[in-house]
């Protein structure tokens, strides 16, 4: 069994608690508009200009079970001593479920704690297996509204918002994040309408993500339009009001 990695990022400290190893899946079945890796949409390896080599590269390599266990397990003492672990990130790893969920039970077998970052976007028993998985679950909405999420995405948000209500109700550990993009999600009307569904939903945690152009370049190295080139980022503190209307509805709500 072998999935496509496009890469593994030691030392994080931004993706879970503690020192972590990031693993990154590529393959997404979501086309955001403002994704930030978009080589990491296709499933498969591609090629992308690099501006320090002068030269196209492979981005994207299949690798097998313990070849990433290889590689996560020489940081297991930083790990322990931060109380940190690994984080499976993508693209969106749930386009690799088979090969993620058994590698979520390789980690547990080892004793590392597991956090994973998902769109949600699976058949919902796919969706389970893997989060009765995780430790720490991030689970990205892009919008409450099916039609703007269709636009935003190319899919329907119906069967992401039904495996949010359930693993809601079941994960000790979850946290919704919403990345606020200017000119499709980031109005007070917005932020309203995120409350009111993420309360019917019982959902106790968010994180807003700011809209950065980190990932802008990213577009010329692969041959792609990029819909927001040259649109201002958000910061923190744009987002103050945002945070409180959410607040309101007695969520937590962090800005990241």
């Amino acid at each position: 069994m072998k999935a496509c990695i496009f890469n593994i990022q030691k030392f994080s400290l931004h993706d879970g608690p503690g020192i972590r190893t990031v693993v990154f899946f590529k393959g997404c079945p979501l086309r955001c508009a403002w994704c930030s890796n978009p080589e990491s949409q296709k499933l498969k390896p591609e090629k992308m200009w690099d501006v320090i080599k002068k030269d196209h590269i492979t981005v994207g390599q299949y690798k097998t079970i313990e070849d990433i266990m290889n590689e996560v397990t020489k940081d297991m003492d930083f790990y322990e001593e931060s109380g940190g672990g690994v984080t499976l990130s993508g693209g969106e790893i749930l386009a690799q479920a088979e090969f993620a969920i058994k590698l979520l039970k390789t980690l547990k077998e080892h004793g590392i704690h597991t956090t994973c970052e998902t769109t949600g976007f699976a058949k919902p028993y796919i969706f389970n297996e893997l989060a009765n998985q995780i430790d720490l679950l991030f689970f990205d909405i892009k919008h409450y509204d099916n039609t703007k999420h269709l636009e935003g995405t190319g899919v329907s948000n119906e069967i992401i918002l039904k495996n949010l209500a359930t693993v809601a109700k079941t994960h000790p550990d979850l946290t919704v994040r919403i990345p606020v993009i200017p000119t499709y999600n980031d109005t007070l009307e917005d932020a309203r309408n995120f409350a009111i569904l993420l309360n019917e939903l019982s959902v106790c945690q968010v994180e807003l993500l700011p809209f950065h152009q980190f990932g802008e370049k990213k577009y010329e190295y692969l041959d792609k339009n990029y819909k927001f080139l040259n649109l201002p980022q958000l910061h923190r503190e744009d987002l103050i009001d945002y945070q409180k209307i959410i607040e309101k509805q007695n969520i937590n709500c962090l800005l990241k």
